[in-house]
């Protein structure tokens, strides 16, 4: 069976969670990583991340590029692209400046596309600008 190498899926891996791993929490990363177990939690890269076949995702993602074969769950923000290859599902809100989705896959959920939407928040950057809005919460007497 050849299996079809989409664009973002030809960097070199750098990391991978196989088949019947199980992960919880916040993943970061530089460069391509690849999913095939189960993951919960957020994901944050400037980079790509792809979903395998047999990935489970329920996970808030912020990326450059994410590549979808298998199910996930969550909404997923790319500065870059948003592919969705048969068999994939994808549940969640999109929001990318390119969107490519294949026959015979199924998505759930609102797309939002615009160039230059930005760029991909940090963890850190999201934790400043939410220690930023509690400190505002306080200083109105809440």
């Amino acid at each position: 069976m050849i299996k079809k190498e989409t664009a973002g899926a030809r960097g070199e891996i750098k990391a991978f969670l196989g088949e019947g791993t199980e992960f919880k929490g916040i993943l970061t990363f530089e460069g391509t990583v690849r999913v095939d177990g189960k993951l919960e939690g957020e994901i944050y890269t400037k980079d790509t991340l792809i979903v395998g076949e047999s990935a489970q995702i329920n996970a808030e993602i912020n990326a450059h590029t994410v590549v979808v074969s298998g199910s996930l769950r969550g909404n997923v923000a790319a500065t870059g692209k948003v592919e969705v290859l048969r068999p994939g599902r994808l549940f969640g809100n999109i929001k990318t400046p390119v969107l490519h989705i294949e026959e015979g896959v199924i998505f759930e959920g609102s797309c939002s596309m615009a160039q230059g939407e930005g760029k991909v928040s940090s963890l850190e950057e999201r934790k400043g600008a939410a220690d930023q809005e509690e400190q505002a919460k306080v200083g109105k007497g809440d």
